[in-house]
């Protein structure tokens, strides 16, 4: 199976890296920026392209890992239908109409469009979704839950007015909170915006909202406080508590643990995790990404959809959440 990588910024870079940890030999690189190729070839010994069609006609490609700007992830998703070729695709914040023809375009295909859901393989969001479906609190009744980092920390290797994360359509703020959702939304089921403020509290250089403040209802009448913001600093912000009827559950990245209690226990227990692989100017470790790769891998070669948790339809729920929120933030 042969892989090409369009986009080789970070995450790019990072998809090749996932690749290759998975012992994939046949993997190629496109850009249209000369640095990043010349890095990717020097550091990952991949051949790259500076044209797409090049890229095509003498890789041949069986499969693309999309990690490009949010703008185009369709553009390239819709050239991999055109050929036949499944497409692993990273997180969505634009194009919700063409992402929804693209999954009734796929139906009863072997074409497998598999967007990414980094969060549901990181070992915080699974032992919270172990214990609550293992019914430790009781039923849930209520999420508050806040996720951070200063943009400008993003790439400090790079002026953050260069990075699509500046654009109003695909701000940092923004592009998280449909992030998010896609992992809350596997543990909560799905869920009724009923209120956002969204607002710029800084002087960052970007014409964007820099916080989200959002209201969710879930089901079975669990409420959910989401706050999504890149004005976190000096060190990222990720802690969530999930109150229970017999019990409650708090996530810390300070900590990097879940630890719960209930009413039958005296004293908290907490799970800790190995810091993982962390790769120079990366703040998450490898290995989830790499699962999550693993199983767009798995999915593809055993033509198997049902292996890839994530799709184009829980794609298009949350960013239509999305779009609620911001909707009712103008009210």
């Amino acid at each position: 199976m042969k892989y090409l990588v369009i986009g080789l910024g970070s995450m790019g870079k990072r998809r090749v890296r996932n690749l290759q940890a998975l012992g994939v030999k046949d993997i190629a690189g496109f850009d249209t920026r000369s640095d990043r190729r010349q890095e990717a070839n020097e550091k990952y010994g991949i051949p790259v392209f500076d044209n797409i069609e090049d890229a095509m006609n003498l890789f041949r490609p069986q499969a693309f890992m999309i990690s490009t700007p949010p703008d185009l992830h369709m553009t390239y998703a819709y050239l991999g239908y055109d050929h036949g070729i499944s497409c692993f695709i990273e997180a969505s914040v634009v194009d919700a109409e063409k992402i929804k023809n693209l999954s009734e375009m796929i139906r009863g295909s072997e074409i497998i469009m598999a967007p990414s859901c980094t969060m549901r393989y990181f070992p915080g969001p699974r032992k919270i979704k172990e214990l609550i479906r293992e019914g430790k609190i009781g039923k849930i009744l209520n999420v508050n839950y806040q996720t951070g980092q200063y943009l400008p920390d993003w790439h400090p290797w790079e002026d953050i007015r260069e990075f699509y994360v500046s654009k109003p359509e695909t701000g940092a703020a923004r592009e998280i909170v449909p992030f998010e959702l896609t992992w809350l939304n596997d543990i909560f089921g799905k869920c009724d915006a009923l209120a956002c403020v969204k607002a710029k509290l800084t002087e960052i250089p970007a014409d964007i909202d820099d916080i989200y403040h959002c209201l969710l209802r879930y089901e079975s009448n669990v409420i959910a406080n989401l706050t999504v913001e890149v004005i976190s600093r000096p060190k990222a912000c990720r802690d969530m508590r999930v109150l229970g009827t017999e019990g409650e559950i708090v996530f810390s990245a300070d900590t990097n643990s879940v630890r719960y209690i209930n009413t039958s226990m005296k004293e908290w227990v907490e799970f800790k995790f190995d810091e993982g692989t962390i790769e120079n100017e990366y703040i998450n470790p490898e290995e989830p990404y790499i699962a999550e790769v693993r199983d767009f891998v798995l999915a593809i070669t055993s033509k198997d959809k049902s292996l890839y948790p994530n799709n184009l339809d829980d794609d298009y729920e949350v960013l239509q959440t999305l779009t609620t929120l911001e909707n009712k933030s103008e009210v």
